[in-house]
């Protein structure tokens, strides 16, 4: 009798070969060949570890298919600003991904130094590493690392603006979106746009999905600054100079958790209440930032850690044989409700 062995969700550890091989009722050397396209399986048994490999959502590690083939199982991860508050969730997601494929990784930080960079790419390919990750801290363009490179090169949160390369970025046209319909699902109909540096494409693109709903809602904004930083100070005093010109809302959507942080003292020191008078959301789902404030703050998360993943896995296919993609591919965000827009939580 097959040892039955339940699909694996997203709290359980990685499904293994060997889980495929028992759940298939067959040797962990057939499971291997069946995957593998190798011949003495029969087309029967075949199906039933397929079937199992499907059941368990088992992803198979090309870099083991690959070790004999001269590969020396790890990769680079070349970044300009490893303390930065957006480059480490990726670079954690993705180390952990390669770390469950039994692949090292080799860490650089550039420091945002077009030299220094230049040398950690001609280290890491004379350690002769299968792929290399890059990992940016804003979503502008940036220059490609370089072109014909010998091994599969990922650029991630940073888009390059050379169009044949595989850019992963959040979209945060979608995520400006989210946060305006969040706002008018809630009732709120008075609104006001904190944003970022408006040169800046993150702070662009959120604008723009918010434009994009409240064009459909034929809402218009009581108040929008023409400037910004992405700072506590700028939320706070932009906050302050819009309730001393009297105007009058009842949510206030702010281009990063720094500036509703900002935008939260300034409506404290006036006595007025959140969410009660006036909804507060922010955008990154910053934990020290959302978690600190009073009361806890809705935010957009732009899903980092699930953005390095991806972009580990798509190295590791990459690294086994199969084409990369080229162009930008644009991942989701979501919306983290707290108490600064929900009267009840």
């Amino acid at each position: 009798m097959n040892e039955t062995i339940p699909p694996r969700d997203a709290n359980t550890r990685p499904s293994t070969l060997d889980d495929v091989a028992r759940r298939a009722g067959v040797s962990l050397g057939t499971a291997s060949k069946a995957l593998n396209g190798r011949d003495r399986v029969s087309d029967a048994t075949r199906a039933r570890v397929e079937d199992a490999a499907r059941a368990l959502a088992y992803v198979g590690n090309p870099l083991a298919r690959g070790l004999s083939q001269g590969l020396s199982g790890t990769v680079g991860l070349l970044t300009s600003d490893l303390e930065g508050r957006f480059s480490l969730p990726i670079l954690m997601g993705a180390e952990d991904r390669f770390g469950a494929g039994r692949v090292s990784v080799f860490l650089c930080d550039a420091r945002g130094d077009a030299i220094r960079e230049q040398h950690y790419i001609s280290a890491l390919l004379a350690r002769r590493v299968d792929a290399i990750m890059v990992v940016g801290s804003k979503t502008d363009h940036r220059a490609p690392i370089g072109r014909d490179l010998p091994v599969p090169v990922i650029y991630v949160y940073t888009p390059s603006q050379d169009p044949r390369d595989l850019s992963l970025t959040p979209d945060n046209v979608a995520g400006g979106r989210m946060a305006i319909e969040h706002l008018l699902a809630s009732g709120r109909r008075h609104i006001a746009h904190l944003t970022g540096p408006r040169h800046e494409r993150a702070a662009a693109d959120r604008t723009r999905g918010i434009a994009q709903v409240l064009a459909e809602s034929e809402t218009q904004l009581m108040f929008e600054t023409a400037y910004g930083e992405w700072t506590e100070r700028w939320g706070r005093s932009s906050c302050a100079m819009m309730l001393e010109q009297g105007t009058k809302v009842d949510a206030i959507l702010c281009d990063s958790d720094q500036i509703a942080r900002g935008a939260l003292d300034a409506l404290r020191e006036r006595g007025i209440r959140v969410p009660d008078d006036v909804a507060v959301i922010g955008f990154d789902n910053w934990d020290i930032i959302v978690e600190g404030t009073h009361p806890p703050l809705t935010s957009i998360d732009m899903n980092l850690g699930l953005l390095g993943r991806h972009a580990a896995e798509r190295l590791f296919h990459a690294i086994g044989g199969a084409p990369l993609a080229s162009g930008i591919e644009l991942s989701d965000c979501r919306l983290v409700v707290r108490g600064s827009t929900a009267l009840t939580i």
